[in-house]
């Protein structure tokens, strides 16, 4: 379990970065090389290559060489733990949620005609 939870966390940390989601957005689309995901950012190559090396730590992407060229791919298993670890969170939070609207249309309160309002 605990090996469960440090790689969500690696995960989770590698999408916190706005430009890392940009990158895993792109990889959606099909494998790219380094250069051609640097192309869009404002960074130094070597400032952008953390970025890749973070994706690839955390198991999000691939990276292989091809010639003289790094290609990055996507990772989808890692995808497959954050979903099952989101299904679980989802089952959790509507089970309460359900629980919740059944407590309150059911406790409902009933008004008591019997009793008459006393000045203050």
């Amino acid at each position: 379990m605990a090996q469960y939870s440090t790689r969500l966390d690696g995960i989770f940390q590698a999408l916190s970065d706005p430009t890392r989601r940009a990158v895993l957005q792109r990889l959606g689309a099909g494998p790219a090389s380094v250069g051609e995901l640097a192309e869009p950012f404002d960074m130094a190559l070597p400032s952008f290559l953390k970025h890749i090396h973070s994706l690839e730590q955390s198991g999000c992407i691939r990276t292989h060489k091809q010639g003289r060229v790094r290609m990055c791919t996507l990772d989808k298993k890692s995808f497959t733990a954050i979903e099952s670890w989101l299904a679980g969170q989802r089952a959790l939070w509507e089970g309460r949620t359900d629980r919740l609207e059944e407590f309150v249309t059911r406790a409902a309160p009933t008004e008591n005609t019997d009793q008459k309002e006393q000045p203050a």
